[in-house]
């Protein structure tokens, strides 16, 4: 790994591609390709593509149930001794949001991140394939969900001690001035904002976008007015801007991050929930 991923207090988290490059092959690594398109033109040699939207269940807007998530991680060979390597383009939500649902159900060290995606990859001239890799021999994982890394509407409603709320969506969805297609605009009373991309840096001149500093970060958060000894609740409108960020402050070595996986989807639905207006100021 790179000098500038040592800094992170959980740089174990986050690989670049020559780390990659060194460990694809080993026994115990399975890669998962979490991009929405192309994996059939061209992906990294022996990754499985992960299809991250099936991860929510569509009618009552929750994480599927564990059963269906273990029966997709056996089908690549996934087990207890496995380590998980996620990437997506390297610019949007699909890894960090299968990080978070995976760690949510118990794999919390055995997934790494690739800094950068399939752009930083391809912009450093590694290997592609179009081939699907063989199938391994299925694995065998047993999955339990964390209630310590999740957040839920009842729980908000009845008043949390010591939590931040942090709003990750666009400012003008933070203002309430862009409504998308909810009943309502706005914000849950009392959150701060960090929009989740400002934790990108500005694309190189490849194209590839990666994490900014540890530094940078620290102070970026800090002035936002997060405080670790609280606990952190990420949203956004479905948990996967917000699920970012809970990445983003897992590298961080924040200790007590919950996201609210109902998200502005559905609090900002439901009639009797609280809301509040911002200014941009």
């Amino acid at each position: 790994m790179t000098d500038q991923h040592s800094s992170y207090p959980n740089a174990h988290l986050l690989v670049d591609s020559e780390w990659l490059e060194e460990h694809r092959s080993e026994q115990d690594l399975i890669l998962l390709d979490a991009r929405a398109n192309n994996y059939e033109i061209s992906h990294i040699p022996g990754a499985y593509w992960l299809n991250v939207k099936a991860f929510k269940e569509p009618v009552q807007k929750s994480i599927v149930p564990k059963e269906q998530i273990q029966q997709w991680l056996e089908g690549f060979g996934v087990t207890k001794e496995s380590t998980i390597v996620i990437y997506d383009e390297g610019n949007n939500v699909l890894a960090t949001r299968a990080f978070y649902v995976l760690e949510y159900y118990g794999l919390r060290d055995q997934l790494k991140l690739l800094n950068g995606g399939f752009a930083a990859w391809t912009a450093e001239g590694y290997e592609v394939s179009s081939n699907q890799p063989s199938p391994r021999r299925e694995g065998s994982i047993s999955l339990n969900a964390n209630p310590l890394l999740i957040t839920s509407k009842e729980e908000l409603q009845a008043g949390l001690q010591n939590v931040i709320l942090l709003d990750t969506r666009n400012i003008l969805e933070y203002t309430g001035e862009d409504q998308r297609n909810n009943r309502r605009g706005g914000r849950i009373p009392g959150a701060i904002h960090k929009e989740w991309r400002d934790a990108l840096q500005e694309a190189d001149e490849k194209g590839v976008t990666r994490f900014k500093d540890h530094s940078v970060l620290e102070k970026e958060y800090t002035e936002a007015g997060l405080e670790r000894p609280q606990t952190i609740i990420p949203y956004c409108q479905t948990n996967q801007r917000g699920a970012h960020t809970y990445f983003v402050l897992r590298l961080l070595g924040y200790p007590d991050i919950r996201p609210y996986e109902g998200s502005w989807e559905e609090w900002g639905n439901d009639e009797f929930t609280e809301i509040e207006l911002a200014s941009k100021s």
